[in-house]
């Protein structure tokens, strides 16, 4: 089934203004297009909008971390096309090492977010025990 930009922003909740933007920063493919005619996406496409999306706010990511994120994620699809291409067992264990190697910058990326949040949640239970003290002494 093809999807106009409008559909595609419509079913994930974001503009098409955000869609333009994650195309031209690489994120998402620009859509099939043919000179003079509308953008067209898929099911895939729209999977992988949410997805990014849902990176972004749950994390919080940047731009530039997203997209750090998605040409990680890129680059171990392509490790998986090649473990399934039938390599020797030396090529399978380069593939592993790039593959961990990946994954280890993409959960560095998670836990920098976890400590962030970790360290706000401190700083508003501090606040939190203040009011309660001023409250208290009131």
């Amino acid at each position: 089934m093809s999807l106009r930009i409008g559909e595609v922003a419509d079913r994930v909740g974001v503009t098409t203004r955000t869609i333009r933007y994650y195309e031209e920063r690489g994120l998402l493919d620009r859509g099939g297009r043919t000179k003079g005619a509308h953008r067209t996406y898929d099911e895939s496409d729209v999977n992988r909008l949410r997805e990014l999306i849902r990176l972004r706010d749950a994390l919080g990511l940047s731009l530039e971390e997203l997209v750090g994120l998605a040409e990680a994620e890129e680059a171990r699809a392509a490790l998986r096309d090649q473990w399934h291409g039938d390599p020797t067992d030396e090529q399978r264990i380069a593939i592993v090492d790039q593959a961990m190697e990946l994954v280890h910058r993409q959960l560095e990326l998670v836990r920098t977010r976890q400590r962030a949040l970790a360290d706000f949640a401190a700083e508003l239970e501090e606040k939190l025990e203040s009011l309660r003290s001023r409250r208290r002494s009131l």
